[in-house]
């Protein structure tokens, strides 16, 4: 007989249900409104209500950004290129990783609460190949995180949602979401503040930037520091 959750667990996934709604409800709503296209059209609008009123302008921003995130809408690259036109490379960086860390929380909290919990607990309690997996992930957390953070092709939505359900601690999973971002998050916002130029040509911006080797190379250097502890262990053990 296949085995189900219990009660206390099935009351956990309806909420969580309901915020899966509720996304996609959001990503279809909002599917003009997060686009590179309507913040070309509305550039001028956003400067002047920055202009008039800048910390409202810089909350909404943050306020935004957090949804965004929170659940997993498209729009987050278009997002963060918004943080650099309308405040700059810095402090723009900055809203952009509190707002990019406030939702990833959410969601990881939103996750571990309705499955987390328990998906840890069965992980922990199987036997074999998996629980190897949670064992070494366990060991080399900080490492594993920081990981799938550097790494540009972890999507961010994943790297939200995988430590919840391996049990990652709260704290762990924040300072290393805010400090892992950091990379990523000033190379576009860098590439947002110089929209200005972009739409004066009607052009659109250069994403591919972050694979030119000056900014790739040091962030996969970031990749390599992150698994260089466990590389390391692997070596110790094998010379034991």
């Amino acid at each position: 007989m296949a085995e189900t959750s219990p009660p206390s667990q099935r009351k956990h996934l309806v909420p969580l249900l309901v915020l899966l709604c509720l996304a996609l409800a959001l990503a279809y709503v909002f599917r003009d409104a997060l686009s590179f296209e309507a913040l070309s059209e509305n550039r001028m609008r956003l400067i002047a209500m920055r202009d008039a009123h800048y910390a409202l302008t810089v909350l909404g921003f943050v306020v935004a950004y957090t949804v965004i995130v929170g659940f997993s809408l498209p729009g987050a690259t278009v997002a963060t290129l918004t943080g650099g036109f309308l405040f700059g490379t810095f402090p723009g960086v900055i809203f952009n990783i509190t707002g990019a860390t406030l939702g990833a929380s959410l969601l990881f909290l939103a996750a571990r609460w309705g499955l987390g919990g328990w998906l840890a607990s069965k992980l922990d309690a199987s036997e074999g190949r998996i629980h190897k997996i949670k064992q070494g992930i366990d060991k080399n957390q900080w490492s594993m995180l920081f990981l799938m953070r550097f790494m540009p092709v972890v999507p961010f939505f994943v790297a939200n949602l995988l430590p919840a359900l391996f049990g990652v601690a709260f704290h762990r999973f924040v300072i290393s979401t805010a400090l892992g971002i950091i990379p990523g998050a000033l190379v576009f916002t860098s590439v947002g503040a110089g929209l200005g130029e972009v739409f004066d040509q009607g052009g659109r911006p250069d994403l591919s930037v972050v694979f030119d080797p000056k900014i790739l190379l040091p962030i996969l250097g970031l990749c390599l520091l992150s698994i260089a502890p466990i590389l390391i262990k692997a070596r110790r053990k094998e010379s034991l």
